[in-house]
């Protein structure tokens, strides 16, 4: 017999090798003396057991008939001889303590128990052990033993490392892991009672993902650390760490607690926890101290010191860190008289409240009792032109003025009205906290802004309460919009009522960005038409044109009687998802401005004209029309003019004339105007006698 389709099997791995190899070619293993020999992998579909088929058709006879069989059925018989793992159910070696895959505890069997395996229905068949495969299991019990895992990130550390070499977690072992471990019951109160409160608005159509409150078993097993942790220390080293924690807890107020729910906020992505934190008028630039830091227990995040935007940096929250820079330089830098005069906004807040009312009938409708405009001080004229500069870039947002004037004529664009009309419009700075809408509209009527959601609420209230009227405006103006567009597609019902619910729902959550109904139904509250100039196209930042805005147009209290409301309209400015109120300046006024248009107005009233066609010389649209009321421009024209007080200038524009005046514009607001500007004049003497220094100078040389 030749050595070609001779070979022996490794007792240990079962691999057949050649007859000249000394060790096994497989695991190494030490050729053994008898070594079984056997041909190729077996020929015959069932050989008998003790014979092999040769390739001649003669069976060949084993040296050890009695170990011949451990060649073909080792497989069944070591898996007989294994147990499984109750967790995993991994099969183990019989002299494994705990399992090699998950490391759980071997179970043992009760006296009472039947002789199987447990789990695994096999019986446990004594068999040879590999070597080997014990030595591993061993090996990795010991190396278990030699480490500790972090309980933040998992990461298996060496066991004379104090902290986690990943997230610098202190070791279990570590005495300082008490004080951490005691923060605890700090971090499940903000998790249980304030955070289902403050992300009440998280569940909406806003998109942002929200963190669910902790539950009962994970506040369960924060104190199961606190008592783990209190075997390290003393009894009266725990009592005084966890007396110092509800004292920090006592002396913290709501807005501190909002403040941890935002910083939580940026390191889980969630917008909506810092938005709140804005809107309740909390200060970006707010450190982290220690005691906050201990109450958030989360050393591998948060560090004393850190702001908002340190934390969007550190996670990498480029959408958070836009938003936040930008609030922050321009908290820094502006200076509007809503933030010089804090006692007189909060009377003017008060007072829109009061004059907030609802009108009885059908059309349940909220809606505001004083007709108040915002215009600049003409005194503004009167102050040297340097601090004429800072005023306006302290009260103005430039970038908004460019995009409407420079990048696309959408605002000043007629000489005409510019220039000796004085009818220039300027465009106030404003938040970006995502009450842009209501903002602007206050601006643009009292000059503060919706801090306490005034006019949040009744927007909500008013779109509850006339929910029947105000949806067959939208809904048929929908439709007639999909069709003129070429869109042709319709609804069923119950889609229109989803989208009809979706904007209720944007109405009543604060940072919601809000539609072109809302504005409609905030005609209604004002009583007055609101005219929006806007871009036409949604843009990227990289310039690209996205998709149509359909906001710019002319917005009608359409569901009033017309004898129940005012004709004098306001400006809105749209540029990138953000509104802002447009004003104008206070004029002297003039008679016969327009075009055969008499005002008869008085000394001390300004009339700005708001141009209702765009700069090609196209009637702007009216939002929410009904069938009967669209017609063609002649009609639409017709109706601009029974809402709004109208007339044509010498140049050919049709414009609105927007009145304001000093002696009917609330005492208020003017007394907060004056306050602000008071700021500047004072600059003046300065700027003043530094010009007569330099004219000596002059005069000197």
């Amino acid at each position: 017999m030749t050595e070609h389709g001779i070979k022996w099997a490794c007792e240990y791995c079962t691999y057949e090798n050649w007859p000249s190899a000394i060790k096994c070619t497989m695991c190494r293993a030490q050729r053994p003396s008898g070594a079984i020999i056997t041909e190729e992998p077996f020929k015959s579909s069932a050989p008998n057991v003790g014979t092999i088929e040769r390739s001649g058709g003669s069976p060949l006879i084993c040296p050890d008939s009695s170990a011949r069989p451990r060649v073909k059925t080792s497989f069944s018989m070591e898996n007989s001889s294994k147990w499984s793992c109750h967790l995993c159910t991994y099969l183990n070696w019989p002299r494994a303590i705990r399992c090699t895959q998950c490391l759980s505890q071997r179970r043992t069997r009760s006296p009472t128990e039947s002789p199987q395996s447990s789990g695994s229905g096999l019986r446990s068949v004594p068999g040879p052990i590999d070597p080997c495969e014990e030595y591993n299991d061993r090996n990795k019990l010991n190396i278990k033993g030699q480490h500790w895992t972090c309980s933040a990130c998992t990461y298996e550390n060496g066991a004379k490392a104090k902290k986690c070499v990943v997230c610098d977690h202190p070791s279990p072992n570590n005495i300082d892991s008490i004080e951490l471990a005691d923060t605890d019951e700090a971090s499940s109160l903000i998790n249980e009672q304030d955070r289902a409160r403050w992300r009440s608005g998280c569940s909406s159509g806003n998109g942002q993902r929200c963190s669910p409150p902790m539950s009962k078993r994970d506040s369960e097993m924060d104190f199961q650390r606190i008592e783990l942790a209190g075997a390290v220390g003393s009894k009266d080293e725990l009592e005084l760490d966890l007396k110092k924690l509800k004292q920090i807890k006592n002396r913290m107020r709501k807005t501190d607690w909002l403040f941890l729910n935002a910083c939580v906020g940026v390191v889980e992505g969630d917008l909506s926890a810092v938005e709140a934190y804005k809107t309740s008028g909390g200060d970006i630039a707010r450190q982290l101290s220690a005691d906050e830091v201990r109450l958030l227990n989360r050393p591998s995040a948060f560090d004393v010191g850190y702001t908002l935007v340190h934390l969007s940096i550190r996670f990498q929250r480029q959408d958070m860190l836009a938003i936040l820079l930008t609030e922050v330089s321009q908290h820094a830098a502006k200076c509007i008289p809503a933030m010089v005069c804090p006692e007189l906004t909060e009377q003017i807040r008060r007072e829109i409240a009061a004059s907030m009312h609802q009108r009885k009938g059908d059309f349940a409708c909220y809606f505001l009792t004083d007709l108040v405009t915002f215009t600049l001080p003409a005194d503004i004229e009167d102050l040297p032109p340097s601090v004429q500069e800072k005023l306006f870039d302290d009260v103005l947002d430039r970038d908004v003025q460019k995009e409407l004037e420079e990048e696309s004529p959408i605002i000043n664009w007629s000489l005409e009205l510019g220039t000796r009309l004085d009818s220039r419009l300027y465009a106030l700075w404003n938040r970006t906290a995502g009450d842009c809408l209501l903002d602007s509209v206050l601006q643009a009527t009292w000059g503060i802004y919706d801090k306490d959601s005034v006019l949040r609420k009744a927007l909500h209230d008013s779109l509850h309460d006339c929910s029947h009227w105000f949806y067959s405006r939208w809904k048929e103006w929908e439709s007639w919009y999909s069709q003129s567009f070429g869109l042709h597609f319709s609804l069923r019902e119950e889609q229109w009522q989803e989208d009809w619910a979706f904007i209720l729902s944007l109405a009543s959550q604060p940072g919601a960005s809000l539609e072109q109904t809302h504005i409609f139904v905030l005609a209604h509250i004002l009583r007055r038409p609101i005219i929006v100039y806007g871009v036409k196209y949604y843009k990227s930042f990289r310039g690209e044109t996205l998709g149509y805005t359909r906001f710019q147009g002319v917005y009608l209290p359409l569901l009033w009687e017309q004898s129940f409301c005012w004709k004098s309209p306001i400006a809105l400015g749209y540029t990138r998802g953000h509104f802002s109120a447009l004003v104008a300046m206070e004029n002297d006024g003039y008679d016969n401005r327009g075009a055969g248009a008499n005002l008869n107005t008085d000394d001390d009233v300004t009339v700005t004209f708001l141009p209702l066609v765009d700069s090609e010389r196209k009637l702007l649209h009216i939002h929410f029309l009904s069938a009967q009321e669209l017609g063609n421009e002649d009609q639409q024209e017709k109706l601009l003019r029974e809402w709004l007080d109208c007339c044509v200038t010498e140049g050919g524009v049709l414009v609105a004339m927007q009145k304001s005046s000093r002696r009917r514009n609330h005492p208020l607001v003017t007394q907060m105007v004056e306050k602000w500007l008071d700021g500047y004049r004072q600059i003046r003497p300065c700027t003043s006698l530094s010009d007569g220094e330099e004219d000596e100078d002059d005069e000197d040389e």
